[in-house]
């Protein structure tokens, strides 16, 4: 499953890229109305980007730009790249942004990854990622097939229900996110289980959250390797660790940019910016997709012998979206749950981290306030924004006019 191509010298590489770089910029020109559009606003040609070098030519789409491109022109804002009948799948990621999965196998190509990671054909997986509307199950079900194992389509939640399954079939690896990993081995040792005694579990690859070094040390200390990857539901795998966890290797069909996020300028090599990735995707060709993650790229040489520059860690976000538990968080997603209540004056979401887990409030000014806002406030938000919260009442005056909407309070190590 390791490809030779994880080993190409720098030139080799780039031009690797530059040969699928411009079939794809032919592809999207000629299949994509809405990328077509970009260029001609650009005053661009096929012809002009063919390179990694041409790509800051083209300017970003952003998550915000793909929801009013969908909500202008529907399903897909004149994006997908080839007709609708071939796709696979739709998805509907918070946005609401749909998302496609093409008939590639594995498509959101991250079987690469999984082995990186320790897995091999024949390790039995627990797959944790939820399988409902969000591509995330999905993601790394295809995944596990491609590279031969057999998947425990587990989905969230059901902590015990999924470690008897697991035991039964003495799973050997999990995917999901790791703060409930963590839980999983939590309630595995209250049951008297642990890797190695009652558990076969052994390898973990993670996403969706931010993993700190405090809990990957808690979950490897009860005797399970744990690597992460990083990707998105509109472009599939963009980085991964190896078992060498010096940072995460950008595979070959993933161009990665570190721009400035005021100016969508390139910086220099190690300057921390916004992550926009251009993948080798016919399907779905998103040229310069702005991730609004933040992060910076190191290309010094990983023990581990693959030679692609490798992203040292996501330190944050762009903007006003964060995310919580895997999911994206939009203000205009809390705007549209509040705009249901006529009780609510203004409110303020508030994101928190306890024992390795997400929290989420919103605090409401409101009147009358009542149990059932409390309740009927928090299922709205549970249907809008598919992450479950606390609603909390506080007197009015105590959120200021200009204040930020969302607030994250979370620390991370």
């Amino acid at each position: 499953m390791r490809s030779l191509l994880e080993t190409l010298s720098p030139e080799a590489r780039a031009e690797h890229q530059s040969t699928w770089l411009a079939a794809l910029v032919q592809h999207a020109y000629a299949n994509a109305p809405a990328m077509r559009r970009k260029f001609e606003a650009a005053a661009l040609e096929p012809s002009d980007v063919t390179t990694p070098a041409d790509l800051p030519r083209i300017p970003i789409t952003r998550k915000d730009d793909l929801i009013e491109l969908q909500r202008a022109d529907p399903p897909f804002g004149g994006l997908l790249g080839v007709p609708l009948p071939r796709l696979r799948r739709v998805f509907q990621s918070p946005g609401p942004i749909l998302d496609p999965q093409g008939p590639e196998p594995d498509y959101w190509r991250f079987a690469q990854a999984l082995f990186a990671a320790g897995l091999r054909p024949g390790d039995v997986v627990l797959c944790s990622f939820s399988y409902h509307l969000t591509p995330a199950g999905f993601i790394f079900d295809e995944a596990l097939t491609e590279l031969g194992c057999p998947v425990l389509p587990a989905g969230v939640g059901n902590t015990e229900l999924q470690l008897d399954l697991a035991r039964a079939v003495d799973a050997t690896g999990y995917v999901g996110t790791p703060s409930f990993l963590n839980i999983l081995l939590e309630k595995a040792e209250q049951l008297g289980w642990r890797p190695g005694a009652g558990l076969a579990l052994r390898t973990a690859f993670v996403g969706a959250e931010m993993l700190p070094e405090s809990l990957r040390e808690a979950i490897q200390q009860r005797g399970v390797s744990v690597c992460q990857g990083y990707g998105t539901a509109d472009l599939g795998c963009l980085a991964y660790e190896c078992r060498q966890k010096r940072g995460m290797h950008v595979p070959e069909s993933v161009i990665l940019e570190i721009v400035d996020p005021a100016t969508g300028e390139p910086v220099p090599p190690g300057q921390s910016g916004e992550v926009v990735a251009t993948v080798d995707r016919q399907t779905y060709p998103l040229l310069r997709f702005g991730t609004g993650d933040l992060s910076a790229l190191d290309d010094s040489p990983c023990p581990c012998g693959r030679t692609a520059p490798r992203l040292v860690r996501i330190m944050g976000r762009v903007g006003d979206a964060v995310k919580v538990r895997g999911m994206f968080v939009h203000p205009r997603q809390v705007d549209e749950v509040v705009a249901r209540f006529p009780e609510v004056q203004t409110y303020q979401l508030v994101v928190t981290r306890a024992r390795h887990r997400d929290e989420l409030a919103i605090r409401l000014e409101a009147s009358p306030r009542s149990p059932e806002l409390a309740e009927r406030g928090a299922s709205a938000l549970r249907e809008v924004i598919k992450v479950r919260g606390e609603v909390h009442f506080v007197q009015t005056g105590t959120i200021a006019p200009d204040a930020s909407r969302i607030i994250d309070e979370r620390s991370w190590d």
